[in-house]
């Protein structure tokens, strides 16, 4: 079992200066989950998403938690491919330099970030977007592994060298965001890592793991994207951890609150987040969950389990003992890595660093 710190740069007062102090914030945070034992820290990309995520530059980001650390893995959660965003070249240039000058640290999520507004700030078409993250995976690939022959498809690519090439061999390891099971299938035929990226429960889990599982066993050779396999299995985990078990949920929930409303509010047109950090999250929470039924209902939609995942509460909110006992318990669910998301809007960043703390001291070992 391996553990990660997963750091999204949530804000729910988003002045410049709260904005700063947030990223300063996070690196500290990244320094210390390397000091606690944990095994690598992710960064989003995300774009113009107020409150949800204010971490636009994750190769900046990373390439500063790099020269602070000498041993953590760093990773994109993830670098958007769709072509409107970046040239796949730019990706690969960027990437390489990062997984050399970090030693050979690096992790490469891939995905399109497909909220309407991020693709209407880069005129990124969602229809071809599928097609565009495959293709540039493959341009990637290509330059990592010093292909010269250039590339003619969606985008037409002179033959060249490009530099430098990746510190890892042949490139560093590829994983791609899966929030579905048709995603899932996809990342496990091409012989991709997968970032299970929802709060769903324990039987959600086992049925995505099952998934993955029987799509790697039906692969080919000639499905996979590169031979350099990766079938690493890393799962998101919402945390906080203190001594009082009671505040500990009160807090989490809270911030989980704040998560999905804020991502709902971009991605499902739902209102803004709910900047009250004071409310009860249990309540707002439940209250969103009747609504979104409603909502479905109302549709002719049925409520299946992974519509709704994002209302699952049972996280590891309070002691080390009880974050001990989820960690086992994804583990038995079928995780390779625990994601721990502890940096969710309104959670003092004292808290987010104590949580780590906690998980280092009290949790970690007992898997080494």
């Amino acid at each position: 079992m391996q553990f990660s710190v997963f750091i999204v740069g949530q804000l729910a007062n988003p002045t410049p200066e709260n904005e700063r102090q947030m990223l300063r914030d996070s690196v500290e945070l990244a320094v210390k989950a390397e000091e606690m034992g944990f095994d690598r820290v992710w960064a989003v990309e995300h774009h113009g998403l107020k409150w949800y995520s204010h971490m636009s530059t994750s190769e900046i980001f990373l390439t500063w938690v790099a020269a602070r650390t000498s041993r953590i893995r760093i990773g994109h959660g993830v670098v958007t491919l769709p072509f409107g965003y970046q040239h796949p070249v730019r990706v690969a240039e960027r990437t390489a330099m990062l997984d050399v000058l970090s030693g050979g640290r690096l992790d490469v999520g891939v995905g399109r970030s497909a909220s309407p507004r991020e693709m209407s700030l880069f005129g990124v078409d969602a229809g071809t977007s599928h097609e565009q993250v495959e293709e540039a995976l493959r341009i990637v690939t290509g330059v990592w592994q010093g292909n010269a022959s250039g590339w003619n498809g969606s985008l037409n690519i002179a033959p060249g060298e490009v530099f430098p090439r990746p510190y890892q061999d042949p490139h560093p390891p590829i994983f791609t965001a899966c929030t579905n099971e048709a995603a899932l299938r996809s990342a496990a035929n091409r012989g991709l890592g997968a970032l299970v990226l929802g709060l769903g429960d324990l039987d959600l889990l086992r049925r995505r793991r099952a998934v993955y599982d029987e799509a790697r066993a039906a692969r080919t050779n000639r499905d996979l994207l590169t031979p350099a396999v990766n079938d690493h299995f890393a799962v998101v985990c919402p945390t906080v951890v203190l001594d009082d078990a009671a505040e500990a949920r009160r807090i989490g929930v809270r911030g989980q609150q704040f998560f999905v409303e804020s991502a709902r509010h971009w991605y499902a047109d739902g209102p803004p987040p709910n900047l009250d950090m004071a409310a009860d999250g249990e309540r707002g929470l439940r209250a969103l969950e009747r609504t979104v039924r409603k909502e479905m209902e109302t549709a002719g939609v049925p409520a299946l389990p992974q519509y709704v995942a994002a209302y699952n509460t049972h996280h590891p909110y309070g002691t080390a003992d009880q974050a001990l006992s989820r960690v086992r318990e994804l583990a038995d669910a079928g995780a390779d890595d625990v994601m721990c998301l502890v940096q969710m809007g309104g959670v003092p960043h004292a808290v987010c660093m104590e949580t780590v703390r906690q998980w280092g001291e009290h949790v970690i070992p007992h898997f080494r």
